[in-house]
Parts: C-alpha cells; structure tokens; sequence
C-alpha cells in the first residue's frame, strides 16, 4: 500500500492545502495537512481550492469504498494482487510519479473505477484498470488493454484536469467521472448522484489513507 508521504509537493498534486476529506457523515472531520506538515482539522466535508479559500461540500450516499477501506490484504484477491510485485501499487505509483501527482490518488481511483481489473469494459465502453474512454486513450498515445499504459494514460489524464482545474481536486475528479464539459457547464461538480458519490468515495479514501499515516482516527 502506498504511503501519503510519496504525495508530489506541487500544486497539481494533493500536498499542499492537500483536499483530503472525510466524507463518511455529515460530522467527519476533514483533515488539512499543511505544507510544513501542520494538521488541521474542519467540521465536515470541506474542498480547499488553489487559492487559498475552502468550501463545504455536499456527496451522496453511499460514499464510503467499505472494501478498500476495511479489507486485509490477505482476505481481499483484489488488494492482494495489488500488493504483490507488478501490482496496482507499483503501477500506480511509476504512473503517477511520472504525471506528477499523488500514487495514492492514482490508486483511489483505479479501485473505485476498476477494483483493479485489468483489460474489464464498461457498459460505456471504458477499459481496464484507469477506466479510459478510447477516444481519451487515444488522445494519450496509450493501449488501454496494457496496464502499465492505462495507468500511464489514466495518471495523465487526471493531471491534466488538475491544471485545467486550477488545482481543484473536487473538479478534477467530477470531470474524470462525467466529462469535463459537465464541470464546466454547472460550473463545479455536476449534480449527478452518481458523480457526486464517486468523488465523496475517492475523497474518503484519501482521508483514511492520511489517517493511517497521521495516526489520526477518521469516523467510519
């Protein structure tokens, strides 16, 4: 599993000002680790944007990505495969290292797109682990049916919506589930249920995953 520490320190990236919020209920609180490392804390879901402001933000049920969030490596196939040499883990991290943003953001959403599977298709047609559209892919110069590429075109894909976006995660990952011209034409995240419960789940793993490393305890 990746740790938070390998979070990149630029402003595409999720370190400073970082959004990572616990989503689970109306009274999480929602962790901001600073720059220096100072940890602060808000009074529910909470978006910090590039600059510098923060708002509150509503997701719908459910949010919470139980199975990524409560499995053992050994009792869950998915994560164990993760683990292991060659895994999600290390895909997600080359792949991200290389876009410049967070191994754990890359991996929250190849779980919350795929559980990891590799060469799947959607109803909609997406592919494999990152979930790419063929158009997106082929934009990208990437064969979605390898891993290795679709986690490269995938971290790539996400980066790029970080600086179209300023920085603002919540955007970006609404335009990685609907489209960028949904974000842009609501101005924000769409109001699909749907759209809405995959950024509050992304957004909860995130904050699970800096609770272990803070050693804070995040309401379930």
């Amino acid at each position: 599993m990746i740790s938070i520490a390998h979070i990149r320190g630029s402003i595409e990236a999720i370190t400073v000002g970082a959004l990572l919020v616990a989503a689970a209920a109306a009274h999480a609180q929602v962790l901001e680790i600073g720059p220096t490392g100072a940890v602060t804390t808000y009074d529910g879901p909470t978006a910090f944007h590039a600059d510098g402001t923060s708002t509150a933000i509503r997701v719908a049920e459910p949010v919470r990505p139980r199975a990524y969030r409560s499995a053992s490596v050994d009792s869950h196939p998915d994560l164990r495969a993760a683990a292991g040499p060659g895994g999600a883990a290390a895909l997600a991290t080359n792949a991200a290292i290389a876009a410049q943003i967070s191994p754990a953001l890359v991996e929250a959403v190849a779980w919350h797109e795929s559980r990891f599977h590799a060469r799947i298709v959607s109803s909609a047609g997406a592919i494999g682990e990152m979930q790419l559209m063929p158009g997106t892919a082929r934009t990208l110069g990437v064969d979605p049916y390898n891993s290795q590429q679709n986690y490269m075109g995938g971290a790539r894909y996400l980066s790029s919506l970080m600086r179209r976006y300023d920085g603002d995660l919540v955007r970006a990952l609404a335009a990685y589930d609907a489209g960028p011209g949904a974000v842009d034409r609501y101005g924000g995240v769409p109001p699909f249920k749907e759209t809405r419960a995959y950024v509050g789940a992304i957004l909860e793993s995130l904050s699970w995953r800096a609770s272990l490393a803070t050693g804070s305890d995040v309401s379930r």
